[in-house]
């Protein structure tokens, strides 16, 4: 029996008192939307992720205690459901479910958004500029991967950012391991299933332990995971949760080749997020097609003391010798260093525009 005094722990009390907790935490939500509508749901993932610690009393007890990515799994579901009762959002993301775009998708909103899989980058750089445009079908965001250590850029994605229809509002910079999977033993595996980005990642790995096998590209590296789980003998490169998902065995774990292989995802949306004090900007600009013309830009971003962490140039589709220059610095834009430097290249070259200024992407 519980005395008068004493705090009711029983499972259906510490259940009810944590819902209580919960919708405490959803009306505060609204609250911090309503106070600063600027507040945005990944920032908000952000910084609950970075309040988890393991209770040092607990362990130290010999106690029960969640671990950091238990905890840090939970928060995130949590601030997305609280985000989604308050101020609905879609997002559109390169599937299918199991797909590394949408891990990544999970990893930056959570799982409590809603979810839209489409079936190619240009249909989330589509879905999201129709909701800009005002189409209820449309989604506030998309997620697309942008570069990966191991291969470069995606230039599908620069491609359609070149376009100027949306803006880049955030990344998300996620460690890809790529796993073997089979419904059979590696000695049935006769083909190897994926996309031609992760075929390329583990041509090493398949080289030295699959040397016979027949490589097979597929659309996602979760179609390949249910071709495998149709047939003995063809085996998947794709994810963890693709090999639950479709009751495959994990034939062999992390047979990336670089084993620090880490995939960028761009964010996309509709709006320009406000500076937060560790921010980038990306850049798109176009220069005259004569010597020196590039070296005078770069002399713009010496001058007012840009570092370029990154740059890419892709050719104009059906212009010879006519290309776009994509690239990135730290800093915001509406910082006056970066302002400066915009304005004056808007005066000297033939085009430039800013992609996005947003948060230096967490690693996951």
């Amino acid at each position: 029996m519980t005395h008068a005094s004493e705090p009711d722990n029983s499972l259906d009390s510490l259940d009810r008192r944590i819902l209580e907790l919960l919708n405490q935490r959803c009306q505060t939500v609204a609250e911090t939307i309503q106070a600063d509508p600027t507040s945005t749901l990944p920032d908000a993932v952000g910084q609950a992720e970075a309040r988890v610690a393991v209770d040092a009393d607990l362990e130290a007890a010999g106690l029960p205690v969640l671990s950091v990515s238990s905890q840090k799994s939970i928060l995130r579901h949590i601030v997305s459901a609280c985000y989604q009762a308050n101020r609905p959002s879609r997002v559109a993301f390169l599937g299918p479910v199991d797909s590394y775009s949408h891990l990544a998708t999970l990893a930056y909103f959570g799982d409590a958004i809603a979810l839209s899989p489409v079936s190619s980058i240009g249909a989330v750089f589509e879905s999201v500029a129709a909701s800009r445009l005002g189409d209820e079908g449309g989604c506030d965001f998309g997620v697309v991967p942008i570069e990966n250590s191991t291969d470069g850029r995606v230039v599908d994605t620069l491609g359609r950012l070149a376009g100027g229809d949306v803006n880049l509002t955030g990344e998300v910079l996620m460690s890809i391991h790529h796993n073997l999977l089979s419904s059979g033993q590696r000695e049935t595996i006769t083909e190897v299933h994926s996309k031609p980005q992760a075929l390329s990642q583990c041509r090493r790995w398949l080289a030295d332990h699959l040397p016979n096998a027949r490589l097979v590209e597929t659309a996602s590296t979760a179609a390949a995971a249910e071709a495998a789980s149709k047939t003995i003998g063809i085996a998947a490169i794709a994810s963890l949760p693709a090999a639950t998902r479709y009751g495959l065995n994990v034939i062999e774990a992390s047979i990336e080749d670089n084993k620090d292989n880490v995939t960028r995802f761009a964010i996309l949306g509709s709006k320009n997020p406000p500076p937060t004090g560790n921010d980038k900007t990306t850049l798109l600009f176009q220069v005259e097609h004569r010597p020196g013309a590039l070296a005078d830009v770069m002399g713009t971003f010496k001058e007012y003391r840009l570092n370029l962490t990154w740059i890419e140039s892709f050719p104009e589709p059906g212009k010879p010798n006519e290309y776009f220059f994509v690239v990135e610095f730290p800093g915001h834009r509406d910082d006056s260093a970066v302002a400066n430097a915009i304005k004056t290249l808007a005066q000297e070259i033939r085009h430039v525009r800013v992609l996005g200024s947003y948060a230096c992407g967490r690693k996951v």
